[in-house]
């Protein structure tokens, strides 16, 4: 059985760590002028990669792997589990001048068991560090949060996403093209472990090494480029029946809706940029198949696209709705009818 992707890439150092230039930053001269913290506390969304740059902030430390301790909170929530990590701190390090414990999904943990870390945190012994690290920082205890070294992270930008598609597809021995890699970065939702995660899904059911933007679409269960090109012409063009008609086609096929808003918010974002921003005409041309510069070029051109900012905060609110909508679909046909002037 072949590595996971994500655990395959992993990055092992700074310098591999992508879109968190901020942390990087920060750590690096923090290590750099001596100046450790004894606790540090690593906050955002999956799979951001807090856990990597935990490892590497410990590595990086002179940290052996013999003194570096794993916890995931999810699992040993209590009190029992937090006195058997205090009785494990006061005793030395094995191999190096100190230990480092990292502790996942910190914020699972019991109000006991977060007690009971409050008091190591408060008088640590000078051999340890303890990396937190969070998705949900807002149920972690002020007074946790008082005594860390707090770092948020980002998601990562769609075209850091696209462009690793494109370096670890390459790596394996597969080609794929842009339109390709654009579409599975987006289907990783700002996500580093999800976007290899769909990229290995389509790696492992290809028939060949050259990947098509078809096949991204029939392994993933996208909707097809024709749907969403056809949803936003006909926006643009305020034609309110075959706008329906393509959602209606697309939610026949058993297409997420949220993927389907996101992709077609993609899609006017790219047209907002070609008609707004012409200095970044070439490098968006650059990242787009030659058919899907065509068509976002002449969509900047429409008649309608005078009002594109009213188009994607439309989008967005059906996105956003679509969450918590009965009807899957009822967000979206919603905001194509405000968008054709119909309501």
């Amino acid at each position: 059985m072949s590595e996971v992707l994500y655990r395959k890439y992993r990055p092992k150092k700074f310098g591999d760590v992508l879109g968190q230039d901020h942390v990087v930053k920060t750590l690096k001269g923090a290590i750099e002028l001596g100046r450790i913290s004894h606790a540090y506390l690593f906050a955002g969304p999956r799979g951001t990669g807090k856990t990597s740059m935990a490892r590497i902030l410990a590595h990086e430390l002179k940290v052996e792997d013999n003194d570096i301790y794993e916890m995931d909170a999810a699992s040993n929530n209590g009190v029992d589990e937090i006195r058997t990590l205090q009785e494990g701190v006061r005793t030395l390090p094995f191999e190096s001048a100190m230990k480092v414990y990292i502790i996942d999904e910190v914020h699972m943990l019991s109000k006991g068991a977060f007690n009971a870390l409050l008091k190591t945190l408060e008088e640590p012994p000078a051999h340890v560090v303890f990396i937190l690290a969070t998705t949900e920082l807002h149920k972690v205890p002020d007074t946790v949060i008082s005594r860390c070294q707090t770092f948020q992270f980002k998601k990562p930008a769609h075209d850091i996403l696209r462009k690793m598609v494109l370096s670890v597809a390459k790596k394996e021995g597969f080609e794929i093209g842009e339109d390709s890699a654009d579409l599975i970065a987006l289907l990783g939702d700002g996500s580093f472990r999800d976007t290899h995660g769909t990229l290995q899904k389509v790696i492992g059911a290809s028939k060949s090494e050259k990947i098509s933007l078809e096949e991204v679409e029939e392994v993933t269960g996208a909707p097809k480029v024709e749907i969403i090109h056809g949803i936003i012409q006909n926006i643009l063009d305020k034609d309110l029946n075959k706008s329906l008609s393509f959602v209606r086609e697309a939610s026949k096929a058993n297409i997420d809706q949220r993927v389907l808003i996101k992709m077609i918010l993609h899609g006017f974002r790219q047209i907002l940029l070609f008609r707004f921003a012409p200095d970044m005409r070439k490098n968006l041309e650059g990242e787009l198949s030659a058919t899907e510069a065509k068509f976002f070029v002449e969509c900047a051109n429409h008649k309608n696209a005078t009002s594109l900012s009213l188009v994607l905060r439309e989008l967005l609110t059906a996105y956003e709705e679509t969450r918590s909508s009965y009807i899957g679909e009822l967000p979206l046909e919603l905001a194509l009818i405000k968008l054709a002037g119909a309501n």
